[in-house]
């Protein structure tokens, strides 16, 4: 029998490595062996299908995420979304808090940092982005708007260093050119039509698909609208519109983080870099479910 090994699976099914890897862990890849610390993959062997799971009550999520928002209640799924949406979203960005030092922050509304110094940005932005998870939950049901999206931005960088520069548009698209990644985005001069664009493309159809809603985060990410901020705004809306749509959400923790970044690079060549990734956040965030019984 002829094999191929990991990597060449995962070019044959557009996935990545790691999700071939653990294909091949759980057993779904027949005759895959491991040699050492080395799959080998039969060249046959198909691709496996994704576990799924179906429930006659899609929004339960939504459902109980607004609820125990609503009671503050601590140690539930509310909780834990806050805590891990906004620690692995900053940290992608550069933030040097702790998850512990994050979680800190949620539980007591105090600061209780010693020894190391820290960024005061990183604490005003921590505070900033639960108000932002909360405002994703109490608008989940509502229709994806440019003054939504910019309200968003406007609360998470009230108060930062940022805030107090003249050029610095809180709430507002920006003024000056940037760049992501060292690819140029668009043009400040242009961003608002083509907001407005994007938006009204994305609205046309009423219900829609993850591959729509991650079309849109990588468009969203090009035209980069904001002068900074924008993938903390991106990975909100994300969760967003899973909510409205019924779709488990996600979060980008560090382990995918380059597999996000590739996969934003690669969207309109190869648009199952990004899906895959987001797939196995997905398959993560699943995993707070079953472990809160919550029907998915």
């Amino acid at each position: 029998m002829n094999y191929i090994s990991a990597s060449d699976a995962a070019k044959k099914w557009n996935i990545s490595e790691r999700s071939v890897r653990n294909y091949c862990t759980e057993g779904r890849v027949g005759g895959a062996i491991l040699v050492g610390k080395t799959w080998m993959i039969p060249a046959t062997a198909k691709k496996p299908m994704r576990k799924t799971r179906k429930t006659s009550s899609p929004q339960a999520l939504l459902e109980i995420l607004q609820r125990e928002q609503k009671a503050s209640l601590s140690g539930g799924i509310y909780h834990k979304v806050q805590i891990e949406l906004t620690y692995n979203s900053n940290h992608i960005e550069g933030s040097r808090l702790t998850h512990d030092q994050t979680r800190y922050i949620f539980e007591t509304n105090t600061i209780g940092i010693t020894n190391d110094s820290v960024s005061v940005d990183d604490i005003v932005e921590t505070s900033n982005h639960f108000r932002c998870i909360d405002m994703v939950i109490e608008n989940a049901k509502a229709v994806l708007t440019e003054g939504f999206i910019k309200n968003l931005h406007r609360v998470l960088k009230a108060g930062t260093s940022d805030s107090h520069l003249s050029w610095f548009a809180v709430g507002d698209y920006k003024k000056l050119p940037n760049e992501v990644g060292g690819r140029e985005t668009t043009l400040p001069e242009d961003v608002a039509p083509e907001m407005k664009a994007l938006i009204t493309r994305y609205n046309t159809e009423k219900k829609k698909t993850l591959a729509d809603i991650l079309d849109f985060h990588y468009r969203f990410e090009r035209i980069h609208p904001f002068q900074d901020g924008n993938g903390r705004v991106g990975r909100l809306i994300l969760f967003k519109e899973c909510l409205r749509n019924g779709i488990v959400p996600f979060i980008i923790d560090d382990e995918l983080k380059m597999f996000y970044y590739r996969g934003l690079a690669e969207w309109t060549r190869e648009r199952g870099y990004l899906t895959d990734t987001c797939l196995t956040a997905q398959d993560k965030f699943k995993r707070y479910l079953d472990y809160f019984k919550i029907p998915y």
